[in-house]
């Protein structure tokens, strides 16, 4: 029973490192990469379609993407989609691909963004921690019920807190790079 509760919170304290890694890749650095789109919703025969899923995005240098739609006559529905995203790019269109240039970053938005970046890590600890609780929680019942002594109530708050405290670095190690990549130039 107990390691049904600590394998689930490690199952849930890594989807929480995975969601805040999706986050980063949402907050664009000043070099080009596909998955800056990957939140791209185009509208498709009346269903809101991933980018990816009608187009292939390729980095044409390190600051550009090239946007080559499988469908030509999507290209302005992608073109209306990338501009309604608020990522703060303009797309060149020229009848057969989207060329999507990367505006250098200034100070102040790197700014902005590794505040951003810094907010989506705390989010993250917070699940994290909350996680822990609800662990702790089912593990303190157990213990009421009289279905594992203190002991093991003990070793097992143990080992959910080694669990957190491993996804919380791990969330911190990917803040720190995210910040060294926003802050670089």
């Amino acid at each position: 029973m107990i390691n049904e509760i600590v394998a689930d919170a490690e199952e849930r304290m890594q989807k929480s490192v995975l969601s805040l890694e999706d986050a980063f890749k949402r907050i664009r650095t000043g070099r080009a990469h596909p998955s800056i789109l990957d939140s791209v919703m185009v509208p498709y025969y009346g269903t809101d379609t991933p980018l990816n899923q009608l187009a292939n995005v390729n980095v044409e240098d390190g600051r550009s993407l090239i946007v080559s739609p499988w469908e030509k006559s999507l290209i302005g529905e992608i073109e209306k989609a990338i501009l309604k995203s608020d990522l703060g790019l303009n797309p060149s269109n020229n009848g057969d691909i989207l060329r999507l240039p990367m505006p250098a970053l200034t100070e102040e938005t790197r700014k902005e963004f590794t505040k951003h970046a810094k907010k989506e890590a705390e989010h993250a600890r917070i699940a994290i921690r909350n996680i822990r609780r609800d662990a702790n929680s089912d593990i303190k019942g157990l213990e009421k019920e009289k279905e594992i002594g203190e002991d093991e109530q003990h070793l097992a708050e143990d080992s959910v807190q080694k669990l957190t405290d491993k996804y919380i670095a791990l969330v911190e190690t990917s803040y720190l790079a995210k910040e060294a990549d926003l802050l670089s130039f």
